[in-house]
């Protein structure tokens, strides 16, 4: 774990205590868009043409914000026009890496071994935090995005003239609720379980423990009565959610002291997680061996030892019980 200071590489922790024990996630700095014909992005920014096999994927199969890109590529058939690198699942004194012996795919794009010189060839002077996922423009030599929640929008809609794909996960009818969800889903589900589990004041531990389960309880009620989280159709909303539920039996709720309930207890969050993990190409891009081997080995501050638990045993093949509920798939646009 560590950053960049003008291009330069620190082993540093995040600053929780001159923020009174609070985690304070760094928001995404390289905000270009990729758009049909290069057009600008939703709010001015420079816009990128889509072309097939101009952009390239950094991930890690252990970080549920590339994972909902990871996802989204899927979904869109967009593996032959984006290719992916994979990271090593652990993060130590340099980052993330591409050491094969530990699992990565390697970067046959930029034959990188860290992860953070990815950013310095974009910006020899970056700085901030070197985060996954990222999108490399092979044309330009450069990193054009690092915000997930971009990605998943540029990906459900810019490359649809070159694959015919128009299945719609965020479609104009939805956009209302679905932007009012994923805002609170957001802040005290996907960064609450970081917020729960990287405080270092009792105090603020237990203050956002309270709004995760709160929120939590929200979403079971939500779910009796809905398929899924903006109604009939599957959108980003309930991709966003799913990389964080698919994570919290395994990781979140021992690691992170997020166990006051497993996902497992609630009926209708745990049916509603099987469902979403047995959708076509879903369960393929999770890989519970790199989730664990991540969280537990290099977060050394909450796990000294590193050791990675055998534990649980999920069944997420199993029937989800989500049928008798109202529910049309993915919209799609003509």
């Amino acid at each position: 774990m560590g950053l960049l200071i003008d291009g330069e590489w620190f082993d540093r922790n995040y600053d929780t205590k001159s923020h009174g024990g609070e985690f304070i996630r760094e928001s995404a700095k390289l905000r270009d868009w990729i758009t049909r014909g290069g057009e600008p992005g939703p709010e001015g920014q420079p816009g990128i043409p889509a072309e097939a096999g101009r952009f390239h994927l950094y991930v890690s199969l252990a970080c549920p914000w590339a994972h909902r890109a990871l996802i989204m590529r899927r979904l869109k058939g967009l593996e032959e026009l984006i290719g992916v690198s994979v990271t090593s699942p652990y993060m130590l004194d340099e980052g993330w890496t591409y050491r094969l012996e530990e699992g990565s795919s390697g970067d046959p794009i930029n034959g990188v071994q860290r992860h953070y010189q990815l950013y310095t060839l974009t910006d020899p002077h970056y700085t901030g935090r070197t985060t996954v996922p990222a999108l490399w423009d092979r044309k330009q030599g450069k990193i054009v995005n690092n915000e997930s929640a971009d990605l998943v929008r540029m990906f459900n809609t810019a490359f649809d003239h070159l694959t015919g794909n128009r299945l719609d996960f965020y479609p104009e009818s939805l956009r209302g609720e679905i932007d009012r969800i994923n805002a609170r889903v957001y802040d005290d589900i996907n960064n609450g379980v970081y917020k729960t589990g990287f405080a270092t004041e009792q105090s603020v531990y237990e203050q956002h423990f309270m709004k995760l389960f709160e929120a939590l309880d929200w979403l079971e009620t939500l779910l009796a009565e809905r398929r899924y989280l903006a109604g009939e159709y599957l959108t980003e909303a309930d991709i966003r959610l799913f990389t964080t539920l698919v994570r919290f039996d395994a990781v979140y709720h021992g690691h992170f002291k997020c166990n006051l309930r497993r996902i497992e207890d609630y009926p209708h969050l745990s049916g509603y997680l099987r469902e979403l993990y047995q959708w076509p190409g879903v369960s393929e891009t999770v890989n519970f061996s790199h989730i664990k081997r991540h969280y537990y080995g290099s977060h050394r501050a909450i796990n000294p030892t590193g050791i990675v638990p055998r534990g649980p045993r999920l069944d997420l093949e199993r029937p989800h019980a989500r049928d008798h509920l109202p529910g049309a798939g993915i919209m799609s646009y003509a």
